[in-house]
């Protein structure tokens, strides 16, 4: 089985490292903030306790209503509508929605959570298909956040790349797991407020611990949010072309599509997201919001979010990828909403 892709196109195997999320930032979310209302009581509430199923109750904003669902949430946008406020973008998934067939795999992670890290976690988090309910079986991965109390170490990260690879051979209704690992004052920093701040917030389904949710404002879809989560692609591109060169084996081939096509279906998405006006994780539905204001390009990435889910071992895949359409949406990026603001701890 193979480790969980991350959204620079290489294999997120090392725990704890930049994240491949389901919405589009390279590691999640992102920063520069302007603040912000307390968000308790908003899009997911964070009591409830384990339930007879082994699965925590806390998170019960995504059911599988219509359009517009009793709790003021759009389905068709993405955003939620309560109240009367509307244009926050709601929380995605839910414990609720999680499959019959991925439930034990679920509790089997919270089980070994608790215990590996026992005074070290501050909360726990999936993210992905499984949470939202859209997970195959045998094909998909499980994403996991963990927020510890502090800066992880790499006794941490050994402890996670141990859970990955237990999930990993126990549970084949899945390929792959992966890890990431925070420390909380990281996650609730100015800096990530609009990356790994609005990834937790609007992107993870609470598994264990205290909602950090309730410590971050509500988002919309703003030019400032497309900024600090993917104005950074020219970055990646580099990156994608010395792991092109260096990749050896079909297997490794195909992880380097699958991650590369994910990361920039989402970017496209987030370069339009302002003017859509709402949000959606589904990469195909990504491609459409994209194609209606870059029609001459709309083909293009159409195939490409057909390569996120069925990745080929081609190496002229990602030379398009890293010479044509790269470069070509970088540049109209940073023309549209600007360059992600530097990380320091990253440098």
């Amino acid at each position: 089985m193979s480790g969980t892709d991350n959204t620079n196109g290489l294999d997120e195997t090392n725990a704890g490292g930049r994240k491949g999320n389901t919405g589009g930032p390279d590691r999640a979310g992102e920063t520069g903030s302007t603040g912000g209302t307390d968000r308790a009581g908003e899009t997911g509430s964070t009591g409830g306790t384990d339930r007879a199923g082994g699965l925590n109750d806390r998170n019960a904003t995504g059911d599988t209503g219509g359009p517009d669902r009793a709790d003021g949430m759009d389905r068709t946008s993405g955003l939620d509508r309560a109240g009367g406020t509307g244009g926050y973008i709601g929380r995605e998934g839910s414990l609720d929605l999680v499959q019959a067939e991925f439930r034990p795999l679920v509790s089997a992670l919270r089980d070994q959570v608790a215990e590996r890290f026992a005074g070290r976690l501050h909360s726990a988090y999936l993210y992905g298909s499984v949470p939202r309910g859209t997970a195959l079986a045998g094909r998909s991965d499980l994403d996991v956040l963990l927020a510890l109390r502090t800066d992880p170490t790499e006794a941490d990260r050994a402890e996670a790349r141990a859970v990955e690879t237990e999930l990993d051979a126990a549970f084949d209704v899945i390929d792959g797991a992966g890890i990431l690992l925070f420390g909380r004052d990281v996650l609730l920093s100015d800096l990530e407020r609009h990356d790994l701040g609005w990834f937790v917030a609007c992107l993870c389904t609470p598994l264990l611990g205290a909602d950090l949710a309730e410590l971050l404002p509500r988002y919309r879809p703003t030019s400032l949010l497309a900024r600090e989560t993917n104005g950074d692609l020219g970055d990646a591109l580099p990156r994608w072309r010395r792991a092109a060169a260096e990749a050896t084996g079909d297997a490794r081939l195909r992880a380097l599509v699958r991650g590369a096509s994910r990361k920039l279906v989402r970017t496209a998405f987030t370069l339009v997201m302002p003017r859509y006006g709402g949000w959606t994780s589904d990469l195909t539905e990504q491609a459409e919001a994209f194609a209606r204001y870059y029609p001459e390009r709309a083909e293009e990435l159409r195939k490409i979010a057909a390569l996120a889910g069925n990745p080929v071992a081609d190496r002229d895949v990602l030379t398009m990828y890293t010479e044509d359409l790269g470069p070509w949406l970088a540049a109209e990026y940073l023309t549209v909403h600007g360059a992600k603001s530097p990380r320091p701890y990253e440098s």
